[in-house]
């Protein structure tokens, strides 16, 4: 559900603003509007140094586990010092792994021409000497030397691998015309290179020192980062607030909850010179939203963000779409070694993965175990079928194969009908019966035609008594919500209108909602790809190392190196079968939840959350 929310114009004294915005971030209950904020240059450094911080704790993460961190480090004083000292390091650092690039580049074309002295072929060129230094293919330098030789004095440098190296003494200014590719004359030896580039080495290493002792002031880093962050939230406040009275007075919008607004009200009665009026939220206002859902529900909020926020005043479809998702995730994974699997890994993402990553863990842990559930039915278990186990002889399972095919429709008709229920059931509250008429009559005939219809498809021998396609009752419930649909989709205008728009929507509603249903064919194939997938990498490592066939004449030798072999080629098949079902099963339960349900019943989204100013925890 959408939490109900209390809206907030607030006057005060300019000048008061620093001090009522940092009593407002102890409540922590406050949601200033700060609709419009564009960063003023000094604000956009502040930006850069949130950004900063963000960045220099994931650097900070690794660096301690490079095994370069001194842990007997002496962290820095403040949190500012050691973010200071970070930023110069990693600048430093940065530079010098920009010329160690060029050093090595540089060392790979020197390496040929081994050690010399630039300055004694500085004083050779002063004497009239000059060296010109070539690369060629062997093939072509072989051919063409007797050539070259005639006219030039040339001596091979290096001459191993494909290409040699050779120099080629002219007098200066003298051109030298040899088909080959002429290099820069070298401005150092090798050895010069390789001790720049030691150095350089040496002075990154030096800078472990200065990442040490940041890492030592992780704590107080974290702290100076939340420091920036609160500070930015005073910013866009001030911002955004409006002058008035030649810039004395500054108006604000702020927003809280109704459940909490008791505690706001007490401190805007006490705190002087503010006037303030406390009122509900209209359709015109930009209203943040915050979701309250029960425990199950809540773990899916994470889906539902992916795509929006419902707009406030609106339906929060989680609580609806959740048992849904985690139906259809089982569905399209469709087996119960591979939902075990992805509970162990949510399960120990909830154990290590701390408080941030426990709505995904828990998200996962409930998703597999679904799984684990719905495979156990579809008598899947890694490709193996569970029923040729003498235990479960008894056990009816579902042939998914066979029967799954109407039943996922089943399932995508019944979810459809959900969600036009919740719209037709919102429209009413908000617009009244007569706006939700014309979409009452689809609701009427499509639940018809699958109880009459339908139910005896996914179900055979199941009809209600007086309710098949032949009553009288199932064609009464039709002329019900035709004359719905044709007359009453419009309120307001005329017969002939609403007939004209009724037919209109006729054409587009069948379409649509065929379209629609069609969609849950998915949840069938992506289950039965997995599954055939599954079965045929079991028959691969089986058949391949011959395990399937008589093993009573195999030498013990012999039968471990066939399961070895069985094992990796287990492994590696149900190992990319698992990640590419995985996220199939991801994706494709959202895509039905975002597209066919959200549309049937009648979304709206929102792109405010709500975010009060408060004291940001560690």
């Amino acid at each position: 559900m959408i939490a109900k929310m209390s809206k907030y114009d607030l006057v005060l004294y300019a000048a008061q603003s620093d001090d009522f915005i940092a009593r407002l971030r102890e409540l922590g209950l406050v949601d200033i509007t700060t609709t419009g904020w564009e960063p003023a240059e000094e604000d956009r450094q502040l930006l850069l140094d949130i950004e900063g911080h963000g960045r220099a704790a994931e650097f900070l993460s690794g660096f301690r586990t490079s095994g370069r961190c001194d842990a007997a480090a002496k962290p820095y004083a403040t949190g500012a010092e050691a973010y200071e000292h970070y930023v110069a390091a990693q600048r430093a650092a940065n530079g010098l792994r920009t010329e160690l690039t060029r050093l090595e580049k540089a060392a790979d074309e020197l390496r040929p021409w081994g050690a010399f002295s630039v300055e004694e072929l500085g004083a050779l060129a002063e004497r009239g000497v000059v060296l010109h230094y070539f690369t060629a293919n062997r093939s072509l330098f072989e051919k063409n030397r007797a050539a070259w030789s005639e006219r030039y004095a040339i001596e091979p440098i290096a001459d191993e691998g494909a290409d040699v190296h050779f120099v080629v003494v002219a007098a200066p200014g003298e051109e030298v015309e040899i088909d080959a590719q002429e290099m820069k004359a070298p401005t150092m030896d090798i050895r010069e290179a390789e001790r720049q580039i030691a150095e350089n080495h040496r002075q990154l290493e030096a800078l472990d020192a200065e990442f040490s002792r940041v890492a030592a002031s992780e704590e107080l880093l974290t702290d100076h980062a939340r420091e920036l962050k609160e500070r930015l939230q005073g910013v866009r406040v001030k911002a955004t607030a409006h002058p008035e009275a030649d810039g004395t007075l500054v108006v604000m919008e702020g927003w809280a909850e109704k459940e909490t607004s008791d505690r706001v009200d007490a401190l805007l009665a006490e705190y002087p010179n503010v006037v303030w009026i406390k009122s509900d939220p209209t359709p015109e206002d930009e209203t943040p939203v915050k979701l309250k859902n029960n425990r199950f529900a809540r773990l899916f909020e994470l889906i539902g963000a992916m795509y929006a926020l419902p707009k406030y005043g609106t339906v929060d479809l989680t609580p609806f779409f959740a048992p849904f998702y985690m139906l259809f995730f089982a569905i399209c994974l469709c087996d119960a070694g591979y939902g075990a699997i992805l509970f162990v890994v949510g399960l120990l993402l909830r154990l290590k993965g701390g408080a941030k990553m426990a709505q995904a863990a828990n998200l996962t842990m409930l998703c597999g175990g679904a799984t684990v559930a719905f495979g156990f039915y579809a008598n899947s278990f890694f490709g193996m079928t569970i029923s040729s186990l003498s235990i479960f002889s008894g056990v009816r399972f579902l042939d998914f194969q066979n029967d799954f095919f109407s039943i996922a429709l089943a399932l995508g008709m019944v979810q459809i009908l959900i969600g036009m229920a919740i719209n037709i059931i919102h429209t009413t509250h908000v617009f009244g019966i007569r706006h939700a008429l014309g979409l009452l009559g689809w609701f009427i005939i499509l639940l018809s035609a699958s109880l009459a219809g339908g139910l005896s498809m996914v179900f055979p021998g199941c009809v209600i008594p007086g309710f098949t396609v032949n009553s009288p009752a199932f064609y009464v419930a039709l002329i019900v919500g035709a004359v719905l649909t044709l007359f009453f989709n419009s309120p307001g205008k005329n017969l002939f209108v609403n007939f004209g728009s009724g037919l209109w929507n006729t054409y587009n509603n069948i379409t649509g909602l065929l379209s629609d249903v069609l969609s849950y064919i998915r949840l069938f194939a992506i289950g039965l790809s997995g599954g055939v997938l599954a079965l045929v990498f079991n028959q691969l490592a089986f058949g391949l190392t011959g395990l399937d066939g008589d093993l009573s004449a195999t030498p013990w030798w012999a039968l471990v190196l066939q399961i070895l072999g069985a094992t990796v080629i287990l492994l590696i098949g149900h190992g990319i079968n698992l990640f590419m079902s995985s996220i199939s099963s991801f994706v494709h339960p959202m895509r039905l939840t975002f597209v066919e349900f959200f549309k049937n019943a009648g979304f709206e989204m929102t792109t405010r959350s709500f975010d009060p100013i408060r004291k940001l925890e560690k």
